[in-house]
């Protein structure tokens, strides 16, 4: 099937805030969020990184937002293989087939797949909860994968970003900000340090709902978090802020 044919339970849109990226979406599977949309606009290319692995890539959207931030070759891998399948088809959609290699493979096969230090920077939008003993998770296998973490946990993100990262390179990742502790006791044993930080809010006066992190391997420097960001005014309209991160980033 070409990728300009849609299956019966496949939607095409704009790739939010780019004039000439497309996404396909299956109706049955998770579709990317704020999360993902905040994080690619988190990562930092200083124009010398030639190589991105994007850890649970999906459909491919953290590849499709940062092939137009940067030149580098972005690899995306991916579990599940109806979501490799439609990551392939959307990098093919975008003719972008020189710029993004998506990969059928497990985040805990990363050591063994790939040579060591290959990778400028990694990124990771994980599954946010933990499997708890009484576990009454969604009867829609992949997206109990895509929000619990029943095939990877922050151990195995770090053991995995740790062997794909070249010596400063950077790890970007978005989280639940409860779960803070865990990501950073995690790290602390992969020997990453935190660099950057910032608190996402849903509305002023809210609690935070997630954190973009940046971690380097064996960073001296001290953690620097950035100022909160607000997604939402009172009314529900989304931050001035927010919109720009939405339009126009392909000027960036």
């Amino acid at each position: 099937m070409s990728s300009n044919t849609l299956a019966t339970n496949e939607v095409i849109h704009d790739l939010l805030g780019f004039k000439h990226r497309k996404i396909i979406q299956r109706t049955d599977r998770f579709h990317f969020s704020l999360d993902t949309v905040l994080l690619a606009d988190f990562v930092r290319f200083t124009g010398r990184q030639k190589k991105v692995l994007d850890l649970g890539t999906g459909n491919g959207p953290i590849p499709l937002f940062l092939s137009a931030k940067s030149t580098a070759h972005i690899t995306g891998i991916e579990l599940q293989e109806d979501m490799v399948a439609l990551a392939q088809k959307n990098v093919i959609l975008n003719q972008l087939e020189k710029h993004i290699t998506i990969i059928h493979l497990d985040i805990n096969a990363v050591p063994t797949h790939f040579p060591s230090s290959q990778f400028d920077i990694v990124t990771c939008n994980p599954p946010f909860f933990k499997v708890p003993k009484q576990a009454h998770l969604n009867e829609n296998q992949a997206l109990s994968l895509s929000r619990h973490e029943l095939a990877i946990d922050l151990e195995g993100i770090m053991v995995a970003a740790k062997h794909a990262l070249k010596q400063n390179g950077a790890l970007y990742m978005v989280h639940r900000a409860a779960r803070l502790q865990d990501i950073l006791v995690a790290c602390e044993t992969a020997r990453f340090r935190l660099k950057r930080g910032r608190f996402v809010y849903p509305k002023t006066g809210s609690d935070a709902m997630v954190v973009l992190l940046e971690f380097r391997f064996d960073a001296r420097s001290e953690a620097k978090f950035e100022p909160p960001l607000i997604v939402h005014h009172e009314d529900g309209t989304y931050t001035e802020e927010v919109q720009a991160i939405f339009t126009n980033r392909e000027a960036l």
